[in-house]
């Protein structure tokens, strides 16, 4: 159970309108809102089931009806002077929130039967939510307010969610008035007072770096480590308090803090189990939400004494989120604690670790921090959420290249029936899984295959797969290789062909391709990622040799593709589709270094004779599959600088629409306004749907694209601009996934 003193989410007056009580419901997620007066004194309850009851019961419904004459009038409070231990009793199935009210019957407080949740600041601290990373301080301010706001300015850069300072009233904290002269102390102790003496902050200091805190944007909590300042900083506002390890037995203080009700973050060093528990039942006793922190207070704490094992032992415990206070040297241990379920993770920070002081030796320099807060996101990432196992967009294309597939070990004719002796088993993974192979014997084949041809999911149904000719307000193409054309043109007679070149395909002599026949359509060329050597087209790159072949090799393209012309009967030049570059292998580059890289692209394309085609650059995803993994994608992904590079330079773009959904996912903008920003610029359309930041290639009508409202902007922004359905293996199957992306883009188009 917490106890929840911030009113304001939960608080309606009985005069508000009772569509104010559903806003408010809605906004805070707990189902249920208090209604008082206008003196604070508690009217009643209005939860969702009391509205639903409310509405059934008129025949005319008013949501300006006064939200007093709709709340339940009869629900549970409690003492505000009752203990946490007999609220709990209270609670059930359908109770959960229980408001606390004084003498008067004013609401002072709220109980809430929930411990996992509560926030610091802006960053809530729950099962669900990010870790909150805190850079820790302290007093490695060396005592200067300005160093101060130094360390929180590179704090916030490093990329911290909340910094966190110390405050000790001396003369109230240690004895003889925490003066470090007095020859009875230990040399321990007179060392600490000696630091403390030298580079403690007042409390008026400290709120002036509070203050700058807000100006930067970056949440602030503080330990107190005596009464005094206790006081101090709930008058200041601070949104939690930290409990150092040195106060997990100080019962008096404990209580002191829980009793304003802000969330308490505690330390569990030089504590021994039992005093875990009693802490635990001290703090839950004033209600205030709480996490615990493992922590070994040694500085630095040798590695075999860490037993980050034990976080799980703490979570049981306290029943409250647990996080990990690290001393150890480095930041992988925090690392490996975010792993295990740390929800808060508090390292000390400096500038450098050669200055006085004990927290210098085990604090990470601000390059250190950022290297660990996006170590720790890449975890979380990685974690994700115990959902069943799903074939993930990269493993699919890698199972294709590496799996194996079903397929006719001899000519099969269509209405045999299908034997073991049939089938063989060989790669690549194309067709129907091994594992299916129970399934498709004894089936009768719907369609003639050959030697070596795949097996696929349709012919474990009564249906085959087949073209058909198309209706659309544009031209209209297949995506094809060389030896496609045939069997996906039987059926259909698209306006024409786009060629997706692999670099062998770039080897072979046309004429041995078409001989002597003259095609009745237009064509497009795609040009390879992807070159012989593992080498990828660049036209960004800095590296001289690898920037002029990029340049040879998207030549190498457009001459072929000049090349084919003579074997198709339609003289209008065709499209280039290139993606020019800009990727790179480990974490997308800083937008400072974006001007630069448009700039060797164009000049890479201004070394390109372009005569007789349409080049267009490929828009691209954040995250595109290469070589059996991801890379990173920097140019054409964002929609703004793609759009001005499109102007200043004077190119068009291949709009691939799967590459700019994912974009504009990863980026948090609109999809219609990269529609909008791009459209005016493009030559050919790729249209194809994608499913959040890396699923690209999917099926139309099955991701993340709004396909109606995309319509109408192309028909505004790109009429008659040319498209094919870019469906990933949609050539499989006799066309099968191509074929159905046609029939359904055929209601919009």
């Amino acid at each position: 159970m917490i106890i929840e003193r911030n009113l304001a989410p939960y608080i309606v007056y009985g005069e508000e309108p009772v569509l104010s009580a559903l806003e408010k419901i809605t906004a805070n997620q707990a189902h249920i809102v208090f209604v008082v007066s206008e003196h604070g004194h508690h009217l009643g309850a209005l939860s969702d089931g009391d509205f639903r009851r409310w509405l059934s019961g008129q025949d005319n419904v008013d949501l300006t009806t006064p939200c007093r004459e709709v709340a339940n009038t009869c629900s549970l409070t409690v003492a505000s002077t009752e203990s946490a231990h007999e609220i709990e009793r209270l609670f059930r199935p359908g109770i959960v929130h229980i408001p606390m009210v004084d003498e008067q019957q004013h609401i002072t407080a709220i109980a809430i039967n929930r411990s996992d949740q509560f926030r610091i600041g802006r960053h809530t601290v729950s099962p669900d939510h990010p870790a909150v990373l805190i850079a820790e301080i302290g007093i490695n301010h060396q005592g200067s307010v300005e160093m101060a706001k130094h360390l929180v300015d590179l704090a916030a850069e490093a990329g911290a969610d909340v910094v966190k300072f110390q405050l000790r009233d001396m003369s109230a904290l240690y004895r003889q008035s925490g003066t470090a002269t007095n020859s009875g102390e230990d040399l321990g102790p007179q060392y600490t007072l000696d630091l403390l003496a030298k580079y403690n902050l007042t409390a008026e200091q400290l709120f002036e770096v509070f203050d700058h805190c807000k100006e930067r944007d970056i949440d602030v909590i503080c330990t107190p480590w005596d009464e005094p300042s206790v006081a101090a900083l709930m008058d200041y506002g601070i949104p939690a308090l930290k409990v150092a390890s040195a106060d997990m037995t100080n019962h008096a203080l404990l209580t002191k803090m829980g009793s304003y009700g802000v969330p308490l973050v505690l330390s569990t060093g030089m504590s021994t189990e039992t005093e875990i528990k009693q802490t635990v039942d001290v703090v839950r006793d004033t209600g205030a939400p709480f996490a615990m922190l493992h922590c070994q207070s040694t500085y630095p704490a040798p590695y075999k004494d860490v037993n980050l094992a034990y976080m799980q032992r703490l979570g049981e415990l306290s029943q409250s989120p647990v996080g990990y206070s690290g001393h150890e040297r480095g930041f992988h241990v925090p690392v490996a604690a975010v792993a295990l379920g740390a929800k808060v993770i508090e390292k000390h920070f400096t500038t450098d670790r050669s200055l006085e002081g004990n927290d210098h030796k085990v604090s990470l320099l601000p390059h250190e921090f950022a290297e660990m807060v996006k170590r720790v996101r890449e975890i979380e990432e990685a974690m994700g959420s115990g959902a069943p196992r799903v074939v993930s967009t990269g493993e699919m294309m890698n199972r294709v290249n590496l799996a194996k597939s079903l397929v006719a070990k001899g000519s099969i004719e269509a209405g045999q029936v299908i034997s073991r002796e049939d089938i063989d088993i060989k790669s690549p993974g194309r067709g129907l899984q091994p594992n299916s192979l129970q399934q498709l014997i004894g089936r009768t084949a719907q369609r003639a295959l050959a030697s070596g041809d795949f097996f696929y999911a349709s012919d474990l149904s009564d249906t085959v797969a087949t073209g058909r000719d198309f209706t659309f307000n544009r031209p209209w193409g297949l995506p094809v290789r060389y030896h496609d054309v045939e069997t996906l043109t039987e059926n259909s007679t698209p306006d024409f062909l786009e060629f997706h070149f692999s670099y062998k395909d770039l080897e072979l002599d046309p004429a041995e391709i078409f001989g002597d026949q003259k095609l009745p359509m237009t064509f497009a060329c795609h040009s390879p990622d992807l070159f012989a050597g593992d080498f990828l087209l660049n036209l960004a790159s800095t590296d001289d040799e690898h920037w002029e072949r990029s340049i040879a090799e998207l030549q190498r393209v457009i001459d072929l593709t000049n090349s084919i012309k003579p074997y198709f009967t339609s003289d209008k030049d065709p499209v280039v589709i290139a993606s020019v570059g800009g990727f790179t292998y480990d974490a997308h580059v800083a937008p400072s270094e974006l001007d630069a890289m448009y700039a060797r692209v164009a000049a890479g394309l201004d070394r390109v004779d372009t005569a007789g085609v349409r080049l267009g650059c490929q828009t691209l995803p954040p995250f595109p599959w290469y070589m059996g993994g991801q890379l990173f994608c920097n140019l054409f992904v964002n929609p703004v600088d793609t759009a001005e590079f499109a102007i200043r330079h004077n190119r068009k773009l291949t709009l691939d629409i799967s590459h700019t959904r994912l974009a504009a996912t990863f980026l948090g903008m609109s999809f219609s306004e990269a529609i909008d920003l791009l459209a005016p610029h493009t030559e050919h359309l790729h249209l194809v749907d994608a499913t959040g930041v890396d699923g690209e290639g999917v099926q139309v009508g099955e991701g993340d694209v709004d396909w109606a409202l995309l319509a109408q902007q192309l028909d505004a922004l790109a009429p008659e601009v040319s498209f094919i359905p870019e469906i990933w293996q949609g050539h499989v199957n006799n066309g099968e996934g191509f074929w159905t992306a046609l029939e359904r883009l055929e209601q919009w188009f």
